[in-house]
């Protein structure tokens, strides 16, 4: 066991933790959202996705991938992002209003849909309950750059704390838009197509993990689609009992489903290998001193007080 694979991040890092909890589900859903108010990188998806035939299989494949390059080996990550490389410089968009045709990998396309994906994991983790100092958080994001190194990106150009991310939103909100192709998303993220059988449990589970992930964006996203969300604090309020709730399903219930990266990877490790709460908060002693800042809950920025 003590020299298995940890893989990229391992049993000690922040990341390892953090994709263990299953409010990971209502962040990625989150992303989707904010991911499809970059015009440019949603038309790619649109333009060559088959995500209204195979919703489920598509959202699976992501959290695959997600679970790979968390808890698999160096080996199955590195391979894992191979396969993402090569579909991308396959893959093209044209711009319906230019003519323009761009490929889907460009740098600034994957950064936006990077940034927008760890920020919120770290977005709705936060407000949900989970405690992560601001250390902790720079840590998560700093780790997170492995993850865009996978893709295509140069690890360098992209945000290693929140600070850094804050300010890459800040600089590309005047890109974003509700377009034809984001409304296309909010309508198939709040009313997705399932089996006849199963449409009472998406009126009754899936309609609210939509709604409570569309509140949780920030506020130019509430403007830029139109539509209002409740107070930033009843959204908090709302995650954390969401994630509480979510919580109490035992882990090892929720881990058995496929593909099991969780389980496998303690197999390969051991059983100290399995990520839980109290590892967060033990690392938090080590990370931070005395004295420094905690987030506060809202949207997309660094604001920060201190505790107590």
């Amino acid at each position: 066991m003590r020299d298995a694979d940890p893989g990229l991040f391992g049993p000690e890092s922040v990341t390892w933790q953090l994709h263990s909890d299953p409010i990971m589900w209502i962040a990625g859903v989150r992303a989707l959202y904010l991911q499809a108010l970059h015009p440019r990188a949603v038309r790619g998806v649109l333009q060559n996705s088959d995500f209204r035939k195979d919703t489920w299989g598509r959202l699976m494949r992501t959290a695959s991938f997600v679970g790979t390059i968390t808890y698999g080996t160096t080996e199955a990550a590195e391979r894992a992002g191979a396969r993402v490389r090569k579909i991308h410089s396959m893959l093209g968009a044209t711009d319906p209003a230019t003519g323009e045709r761009y490929g889907v990998g460009e740098p600034e396309l994957l950064l936006w849909v990077h940034c927008a994906e760890v920020g919120s994991y770290l977005e709705v983790a936060r407000r949900s309950g989970i405690v992560l100092s601001e250390a902790q958080a720079d840590q998560c994001l700093d780790e997170q750059r492995e993850g865009a190194r996978l893709v295509g990106l140069d690890p360098a150009h992209v945000p290693a704390s929140t600070a850094a991310l804050a300010a890459y939103f800040e600089k590309v909100r005047p890109e974003l838009a509700a377009g034809p192709e984001a409304r296309e998303v909010d309508d198939f993220l709040r009313e997705p197509p399932v089996h006849p059988l199963l449409v009472p449990a998406r009126a009754l589970l899936w309609r609210r993990v939509a709604a409570l992930a569309y509140a949780s964006l920030p506020p130019y996203a509430h403007e830029l689609y139109g539509r209002p969300a409740p107070a930033p604090e009843t959204v908090t309020r709302r995650l954390a009992l969401t994630g509480t709730a979510l919580r109490c399903i035992p882990s090892r219930v929720r881990w058995q489903l496929p593909p099991a990266h969780i389980l496998k990877a303690m197999a390969r490790l051991g059983p100290d290998a399995r990520p839980a709460p109290y590892k967060l908060r033990r690392q938090e002693a080590i990370l931070d001193g005395p004295g420094r800042a905690q987030r506060s809950d809202g949207g997309d920025s660094t604001r920060w007080r201190t505790p107590g």
